[in-house]
């Protein structure tokens, strides 16, 4: 089961219901993939939310393998979802926002105390 607070998200490919998480290795072999010199430069690029097929690719392959799934890009690109196109973007949305710091469960904002 995915844990929000971690980073993990859950996506259903080939049928299969997969936990991904981008771990540090991941990010690591992520920017090293998309040509990203650090993670400043890796989540820039995010920030202008245009992504082609093979960020995708390699989005949700570097979140299968942080999970602990073993599975090529070549494999990823192969597999399929159930909605088509938007599904693809949605699961690497989803990713990209949990390790970021995005949206539901991701990092929530620390409470300001009473004083200030």
């Amino acid at each position: 089961m995915a844990n929000a607070k971690r980073g993990d998200v859950e996506a259903t490919l080939d049928g299969k219901t997969y936990r991904l998480c981008l771990t540090l290795g991941a990010l690591a072999e992520l920017e090293s993939g998309l040509g990203a010199s650090d993670l400043v430069a890796l989540a820039e690029r995010f920030e202008g939310r245009r992504l082609g097929a093979r960020d995708l690719i390699r989005i949700i392959g570097c979140g299968l393998r942080g999970g602990g799934h073993e599975l090529s890009d070549d494999e990823v690109a192969c597999m399929t979802v159930a909605g088509g196109l938007g599904d693809y973007v949605r699961i690497a949305a989803e990713l990209l926002a949990a390790t970021f710091g995005e949206g539901e469960g991701a990092n929530p904002p620390r409470q300001r105390d009473a004083s200030g």
